[in-house]
């Protein structure tokens, strides 16, 4: 799906697009069941490892980060050349606690440019009940805001990130059925509440950027060269699974996760790069 001209203006001013229809309910549904029957498989719920990039473990996921349904709103808006830095899963079970506090990922993530932006894909209803994504329009264009690491157990985010100080007032909620997905810019303040639904909100963000990009903190990292060109080398090219759990994008992983944790454990206020 191309998006409107509307559509692109709004996303540079605001920061966002909401709902884009991706795929249908039902193709999101066989996505959903893939997981939950890798999770039964191991006897739980995804392990803490597995929940970032983890398009090197499932053959599904390498695919849907490479979709021209996800990859052509994108390229509207960062250009033709694109890698995918990381994936992370965001799961909250039916009545969890677990939210996602206030925070702006350009402050952690260590990346050069203000153009990188997360593509956040529905792979169950993530209705307002379920503690979908709210996001603070136009706090992008701003300069880099406060925060302070508070390590809540309950909130999702590494270290606990939260903005020191932020004017909620004009949140706006960002509902999606499965299937679809919004764009938001990185640098674009944003957080969930808790899961008070009677399901599970299963979602995966995507997170895209130009390859003229470069990683501030760790001296290695890698992204999937996902469409056009990489003139830059900034970051090794990770391999493609050729099946879920391949042992070689496995080995690769354990790597690629370490040097995520190097750049997310950094202390913040080593590289808030005021960009």
């Amino acid at each position: 799906m191309k998006l409107t001209d509307q559509q692109i203006k709004h996303y540079h001013g605001a920061g966002f697009v909401p709902a884009i229809d991706v795929m249908e309910p039902s193709e999101a549904v066989s996505i959903r069941q893939q997981l939950e029957r890798f999770e039964a498989q191991q006897g739980g719920s995804l392990k803490a490892s597995q929940r970032s990039r983890a398009f090197l473990l499932f053959k599904w996921l390498d695919e849907l980060i490479r979709d021209p349904r996800v990859l052509d709103p994108v390229e509207q808006l960062i250009g033709p050349d694109i890698l995918c830095w990381s994936t992370i899963f965001w799961i909250k079970d039916a009545g969890s606690r677990q939210f996602v506090d206030w925070h702006q990922d350009n402050t952690y993530w260590g990346l050069s440019s203000r153009k990188v932006l997360t593509a956040w894909f529905a792979i169950s209803d993530a209705s307002e009940e379920a503690g979908c994504m709210s996001v603070i329009p136009g706090t992008h264009l701003g300069e880099t805001l406060d925060h302070e690491d508070t390590y809540d157990p309950d909130n999702m985010l590494t270290r606990g990130q939260r903005i020191s100080a932020l004017d909620k007032a004009a949140a706006v909620a960002m509902p999606l059925k499965a299937g679809q997905m919004s764009i938001h810019n990185y640098c674009l303040a944003h957080g969930s509440g808790p899961n008070l639904s009677s399901d599970r909100r299963m979602g995966v963000s995507m997170h895209f950027l130009p390859p003229d990009t470069k990683q501030t903190v760790a001296q290695w990292d890698c992204a999937a060269l996902v469409r056009g060109e990489d003139a830059y080398l900034h970051f090794v090219h990770a391999p493609r699974p050729s099946f879920d759990m391949d042992p070689v994008t496995v080995a690769f992983h354990e790597q690629a996760s370490r040097a995520m944790r190097e750049v997310l454990y950094a202390g913040a206020t080593q590289h808030l790069a005021r960009l």
